[in-house]
């Protein structure tokens, strides 16, 4: 391979199955998702379905030689690497070593769900250990000493209204605390936090009116936050992989299916959230939705927390200004105040 590049070296593999995991290690390594790859060969004149690629790097079967040659070039390969990786694939070949495969090589794969719904983990309430209820409560008030019943009434209109100066006074620092929201951390008149389940669902960042969403008429899959007013591109849906784990699946007009996921595994503790194709070995794409309290008990929203991050301690976050339409989502470290990680997974109608 070329000196300095370090490209995974076809060369190495002795196996269709070794071959097939240099060509994973070729994507990694150039960081391009399906739909960047297959963009990327269309603009050299080759045919690169993304669906295809998926299958290919998903099996232990030599790929076809053309589909070879557009995918190593896709991945920014030089013509001399290229060279490289088709003499490997016909020595392979030519020994035989094409293992076997019982289904067309080129066919759509599901992965298995568990159609179930399951129960997430107990709210974390700030300040309290996990799984114990918030403490406190209102003391036993003092008796009033023997008056006169006009000295009481005058005693009891202060207190009231000393009492009533005091609830304002502390209503307004706690509406300036939480920067404008209201009970639950919301602003005043947005809808309360919904529990994710199985199905077509809008996810809304709670305490805003913003939705998660795409660019459209762009390839990278980048997930934005954008007016819920907004039509909703492409759709979502919930499913559940397994206890406490979901995959969020995507509905994109012009790619078709997907998966909500974190590329390279997580490696990139800044890693974009993003929509791709479903299976690629190198992204997360399992998470776990996890409930998140206040003080008084009451839900103020679902982190999305990928499952099996390679950058434990991490969330689905509104990255930049989080006020601003069109703010990007990425993995990010999970904060106490899980400020710009709280998530409602609103029914569709």
């Amino acid at each position: 391979m070329t000196p300095g590049r370090h490209t995974p070296d076809p060369r190495e593999a002795r196996t269709p199955a070794e071959f097939l995991a240099r060509l994973q290690a070729l994507k990694d390594w150039s960081g391009l998702t399906y739909r960047e790859l297959s963009a990327r060969a269309e603009a050299r004149g080759d045919v690169l379905p993304r669906s295809t690629v998926a299958n290919m790097l998903a099996r232990a079967t030599l790929p076809r030689e053309e589909l070879l040659t557009a995918f190593v070039r896709a991945c920014g390969a030089t013509p001399d690497e290229l060279a490289e990786w088709r003499t490997v694939r016909t020595e392979l070949a030519g020994r035989g070593a094409y293992g076997t495969a019982d289904a067309d090589p080129d066919a759509d794969t599901d992965p298995d769900t568990d159609p179930a719904e399951t129960a997430g983990p107990p709210p974390a309430w700030p300040g309290h250990e996990a799984g114990t209820a918030p403490q406190g409560g209102p003391g036993t008030p003092s008796r009033t000493p023997p008056a006169t019943s006009s000295r009481i009434r005058r005693a009891l209109v202060a207190a009231v209204a000393v009492a009533g100066l005091v609830l304002a006074g502390v209503s307004v620092v706690a509406l300036l605390r939480d920067g404008g929201t209201g009970r639950a951390g919301r602003p005043p008149g947005t809808p309360a936090a919904v529990a994710p389940a199985v199905g077509d669902v809008r996810i809304r960042v709670t305490g805003t009116d913003f939705c998660l969403a795409e660019r459209r008429g762009t390839r990278t899959g980048q997930v934005h936050q954008v007016p819920c007013a907004e039509p909703d591109f492409p759709r979502y849906s919930l499913a559940t992989v397994g206890t406490g784990r979901w995959r969020i699946v995507s509905d994109h007009p012009d790619f078709g299916p997907g998966c909500s996921g974190i590329p390279s595994g997580g490696r990139i503790p800044d890693s974009a959230y993003e929509d791709s194709e479903c299976g690629d070995p190198s992204r997360v794409e399992a998470f776990a939705l996890e409930p998140y309290g206040t003080s008084e008990g009451a839900v103020r929203g679902y982190r999305i927390v990928p499952v099996g991050s390679a950058t434990p301690g991490t969330c689905v976050t509104v990255v930049g200004d989080r006020e601003a339409a069109w703010a990007k989502l990425a993995q990010a470290p999970c904060t106490p105040d899980a400020a710009g990680q709280l998530f409602s997974f609103d029914r569709r109608d």
